[in-house]
């Protein structure tokens, strides 16, 4: 499924699945917090813990786990908003950009953030998404994703103060190179464009 035109059957067609697993995704969120609740919080071991070797291995969970339900609630929203938006473009596509946002953003997190941290959480991913949605129009030079880009901008352009180091206990290292892997995911997963001959 592609995206084409606001309204038109392809992108109605794309919705339902779109929602569908946006729910899904942000459910199992919730599931995974209940558990690490019920478990005393043993699941944030799978957070990333910079420099470390072992730890590459957590960069994936890391996007799935949270610290405490406050954390996850301020993630909810905009992840269901900018996941519906970009998963819009079909499920190959989405788990490609999601997929480079979270590796982009955990080695980033791991090569910069701190000594005797542990980072996780899926802000690196609402990041990504922002950036992607953002400059996926430009790249692909559609109308509609450029206007759904300004969009986006303009309702989630205050959340890019994030990624400067402004707040101790947020990692804007995951913020910064969430929006960077967004970005680099625009250019990887660009629309291909026909020959001319």
């Amino acid at each position: 499924m592609a995206l084409d035109t606001p309204g038109s059957s392809t992108t109605r067609g794309a919705a339902l699945p779109a929602a569908k697993l946006m729910l899904l995704w942000v459910g199992l969120l919730w599931v995974l917090e209940a558990v690490d609740t019920a478990l005393g919080h043993r699941l944030d071991t799978y957070g990333i813990t910079p420099r470390a070797p072992g730890e590459l291995w957590d960069v994936v969970p890391a996007a799935f786990l949270h610290v405490g339900w406050d954390h996850l609630a301020s993630n909810t929203v905009p992840l269901l908003v900018l996941g519906f938006l970009t998963a819009l473009a079909g499920l190959r596509k989405f788990l490609g950009v999601v997929l480079t946002i979270t590796l982009v953003s955990g080695v980033g997190v791991w090569l910069t953030s701190p000594p005797d941290t542990v980072t996780l959480g899926a802000s690196g991913v609402v990041f990504g998404l922002l950036g992607y949605l953002v400059v996926r129009g430009l790249v692909d030079r559609r109308p509609w994703e450029i206007v759904i880009g300004a969009v986006v901008a303009v309702f989630y352009g205050s959340l890019l103060w994030g990624v400067l180091p402004t707040d101790s206990g947020v990692s804007w290292q995951g913020h910064l190179f969430g929006l960077l892997g967004g970005v680099l995911a625009a250019f990887a997963f660009r629309r291909t464009r026909p020959a001319v001959n």
